[in-house]
């Protein structure tokens, strides 16, 4: 195969895997993936994933990226309080929830970080359209039960203030008995004990 065919049959992947080549081609010339990143064709993401140099990547493009080379998984965490606009300071790497080991990418895009959760607590993610396509992002509410699953430690006003997260944007966006309802879903009585300290906090100015 050559690469402008290559690159027709897949230019409209965001991130392709070597599945997804062998798709087109069943028997493909791998070296040839050594050859075109040499010749900056392609970027290597992580072991079996590639992107186009040209791709034109943004954040959008980026969560789709770590839903992909990671899966099943969704962005959320600290990434996902920066979507939303609850804290202040940009955040360092792209971050998610996957009901595989907790694992970390470096990419010449950015880094993926990915947290472990149960397969009993993948839910409350929304799929977002983005220039056509969709990541899996997770609900506002969700982000913040993943934040105290995944850190039984934070359980008091101290630990909340350290979250740094705008008060005001918390109670107008925030739905109570969302959260509340995913806190009972997580079947975990601590985790309910400490959202209710959490909404607590947030409601006084």
């Amino acid at each position: 195969m050559k690469y402008l065919e290559f690159y027709n049959a897949l230019k409209n992947f965001t991130v392709f895997s070597l599945n997804d080549i062998r798709r087109v081609e069943q028997i493909f010339y791998r070296p040839r993936l050594i050859e075109w990143q040499k010749k900056g064709y392609i970027k290597k993401l992580t072991r079996g994933y590639y992107i186009f140099s040209d791709a034109w990547v943004d954040e959008g493009v980026l969560f789709e990226i770590s839903n992909k080379i990671y899966s099943p998984s969704y962005v959320s965490l600290q990434m996902a309080f920066s979507y939303y606009g609850l804290i202040p300071e940009s955040v360092y790497g792209i971050t998610a929830v996957a009901t595989r080991r907790t694992y970390q990418f470096q990419t010449p895009l950015a880094k993926f970080i990915y947290r472990t959760i149960k397969t009993g607590m993948f839910f409350g993610y929304d799929l977002v359209e983005h220039r056509g396509k969709y990541f899996k992002m997770a609900s506002l509410e969700k982000a913040f039960i993943d934040h105290l699953y995944l850190n039984p430690s934070i359980c008091a006003k101290e630990d909340y203030e350290g979250m740094r997260i705008n008060r005001e944007s918390f109670r107008q966006h925030i739905d109570k008995r969302l959260i509340q309802k995913y806190a009972l879903q997580s079947g975990q009585k601590g985790l309910l004990e400490r959202v209710k300290l959490l909404l607590e906090y947030m409601s006084h100015a």
